[in-house]
């Protein structure tokens, strides 16, 4: 059977990152660029379609040399919702608070985008294929040591990451509506919808076409040469997302949730 393409984009994302050391500060040399654009994604790692933007699009801002005039920070937060006592939900259960706070620790223990993002995208291609309860396999596969993320997570800084990241996204003007949400410069690229051909909004898809016509500088990366930055009027363009309210988590994600809660509870306490 022919690999997936995510499998395949894993495995070349994945070389690309150890056979070209990005943990090294040092191996990518970019040139100074003070007018990089700033990419901010907000996404909450079950959301189906903000694993999709993640493993077939964001991805292809490390091809060519896009990341030159880029500032890519990941926010993993999305629809979760704050209780009380420094508590929160997850819009799809306990399990998406796991993945959330495990990639914000990613983050923090790995802060340059070269370090935490292969992980990140690791886990989102699980997401993707609906293999996330295999989300430690990362590790092994990047070679990378689970100790920083297992810490963070139950020392309480995860918490701590987390709740940052909330008050970010809770004071977003103007609000996110959904996810992925993304913002170029801080302003946010709406789902684009098509309605007897009539389109409404930005598209968020197409970020890259925003960031090079955003992009203020001089040296002009070659994708974005000869982008059309008009949106392309069709008959299907309608980007689906995660919107802010649906209906309760079911049984089924309620149990799923709970088994990655309990596989990472056993982990953690080995």
């Amino acid at each position: 059977m022919a690999a997936s393409r995510p499998a395949v984009a894993l495995s070349l994302l994945c070389s690309l990152f150890l056979l070209c050391p990005f943990s090294s500060a040092s191996a990518i040399t970019l040139p100074s660029d003070s007018h990089k654009v700033s990419l901010t994604l907000y996404y909450e790692s079950l959301c189906p379609y903000s694993a999709n933007f993640i493993v077939n699009y964001l991805g292809k801002l490390f091809e060519d040399d896009l990341l030159s005039i880029v500032d890519l920070r990941l926010v993993p937060w999305g629809n979760a919702k704050l209780k009380g006592n420094d508590t929160f939900a997850c819009q799809h259960g306990p399990g998406e608070c796991l993945l959330n706070t495990i990639e914000a620790c990613a983050i923090d223990a790995w802060p340059q985008l070269n370090d935490h993002f292969p992980f990140i995208y690791c886990v989102e291609t699980l997401v993707y294929e609906l293999k996330y309860l295999e989300w430690e396999s990362c590790y092994g596969k990047l070679g990378l040591d689970s100790k920083p993320i297992s810490d963070c997570y139950s020392n309480g800084l995860g918490l701590k990451l987390e709740l940052q990241y909330a008050a970010e996204t809770n004071a977003l003007e103007p609000p996110h509506k959904y996810v992925p949400w993304v913002v170029v410069d801080g302003q946010p690229l709406y789902e684009v919808r098509s309605l007897n051909y009539q389109i409404n909004g930005k598209d968020y898809e197409n970020y890259i076409s925003y960031v090079c016509k955003a992009y203020k500088g001089a040296a002009v990366p070659k994708a974005c040469s000869g982008l059309s930055f008009n949106l392309i009027y069709g008959e299907k363009l309608i980007h689906p997302v995660c919107y802010e309210e649906i209906p309760a988590p079911t049984l089924l994600s309620r149990a799923i949730s709970s088994v990655m809660s309990w596989i990472w509870k056993m982990a953690t306490s080995m």
